[in-house]
């Protein structure tokens, strides 16, 4: 079972709007996905909430484009920061990417995002499977928030 952004966020409106501030607060963050022998490979790469939509633009050819084109599984991690304090918690979000190849979306993605070469490049929309947030809660838990499609958000706690 998958959901898009925007079922996500209205259905867990907190989780999604400290979600989207953690990504916000860089432009880099790390994707995972799966090569051709199933071993993992991580990428850099920037990442767009637009439209109740999370949105992957990627360099035409780029390897961890061709990896979810054969194997759409994969999972975003905001870029950490600088230092050890992890403002806003570790942010991960697992999912489906599926490559989009409309015209009018894509030409609505390149209006709004403005890439280097609006015609090369590959235009993925996130299919969510799982959103997690890991966080510190006054300054004694280690608290884990979990939402899956069709589920309430579950959160646990840890000294």
């Amino acid at each position: 079972m998958t959901d898009n952004w925007k079922s996500f966020a209205t259905a867990e409106p907190e989780l999604a709007r400290m979600v989207e501030e953690r990504f916000g607060k860089f432009t880099h963050h790390v994707l995972a996905t799966l090569r051709k022998d199933g071993s993992p490979r991580t990428s850099g790469l920037e990442v767009r909430f637009l439209n109740g939509e999370l949105w992957l633009g990627m360099m035409p050819g780029s390897l961890k484009a061709l990896d979810l084109r054969r194997d759409p599984r994969c999972t975003l991690q905001a870029n950490p920061g600088s230092g050890t304090e992890m403002g806003g918690g570790d942010v991960r979000i697992s999912g489906r990417a599926v490559e989009v190849r409309d015209p009018e979306t894509v030409k609505r993605y390149t209006d709004e995002v403005r890439p280097p070469d609006p015609s090369a490049f590959h235009l993925f929309r996130v299919e969510l499977m799982e959103v997690v947030r890991t966080a510190i809660e006054d300054e004694k838990y280690l608290a884990v928030q979990l939402w899956k499609p069709g589920q309430p958000v579950r959160t646990t706690r840890r000294t």
